[in-house]
């Protein structure tokens, strides 16, 4: 998989994308991820990327021309035509996405959907957004939750990080990502999206906390049913949206 991400501060990225599973992901090919900074793009000494909104208003907004060129450069086979884009890239399956608060909430399906693509391109969106023709040479925008940031550049570090995590070959255990919060994971007759179980590890007592003895017991079958509660119990408490109907 290709990721390329356009953005301001491509520094921003090295400490994230240089350690744990992000890194293991690079060194085993399984990913390349390339950082490309907008101001390339630009054609004037200052590598100007923004402008005054017409009508008026608070802030400055990112200009469409330099982004477009950034497209042209990252996918060659991008082109735009009668004010319809026409996008037919090298790789047979690729995404152009916009990070923005106006954008789809990020979501555990959607990581395993973009998990399958061969490219992906992320645009970090800055100041007071976009010129709104930018939307005409995107596939999707994308938000991570109900919250205003200063950029794009965090929210394409959670979209990264937890897509890379679900491509096969990344995790030496791949049903680790089965077994988590958001995914389908319960062994007996609950399917919906519940957050995950409690764990525990040694040692059994730690200052008279002590791990629940269904989970010392040996029964396959009695742990996945408390396991299974547990789940429940946690959605509802903190989540209740997500609790089964």
């Amino acid at each position: 998989m290709q990721i390329d991400i356009v953005t301001l501060f491509p520094e921003m990225f090295q400490g994230p994308f240089n350690e744990s599973i992000v890194k293991r992901a690079q060194d085993k090919s399984l990913v390349q991820i390339n950082l490309h900074n907008l101001r390339k793009w630009t054609n004037d000494k200052r590598g100007t990327v923004d402008d005054r909104p017409y009508g008026g208003g608070v802030g400055m907004v990112m200009m469409v021309e330099p982004i477009f060129e950034a497209l042209q450069t990252l996918n060659p086979k991008f082109e735009f035509r009668n004010s319809k884009q026409i996008q037919n890239s090298n790789f047979q399956n690729s995404k152009t996405v916009l990070l923005s608060p106006r954008g789809k909430v990020w979501k555990q399906q959607l990581a395993q959907e973009y998990s399958k693509l061969d490219h992906l391109i992320l645009i970090c969106g800055h100041y007071e957004g976009v010129d709104e023709r930018v939307r005409d040479f995107i596939d999707e925008e994308i938000s991570i939750g109900d919250f205003v940031l200063t950029g794009g550049e965090i929210p394409a570090m959670v979209m990264v990080d937890s897509i890379i995590r679900l491509i096969p070959g990344v995790l030496e255990k791949p049903e680790a990502v089965q077994n988590e919060s958001f995914s389908n994971y319960h062994p007996t007759t609950i399917t919906h999206h519940l957050l995950e179980y409690p764990q525990y590890t040694h040692p059994e007592d730690f200052n008279g906390l002590k791990v629940p003895p269904i989970l010392l017991s040996g029964n396959h079958a009695e742990i996945a049913k408390w396991r299974e509660e547990k789940a429940l119990e946690i959605t509802k408490k903190n989540r209740p949206d997500l609790t089964p109907k």
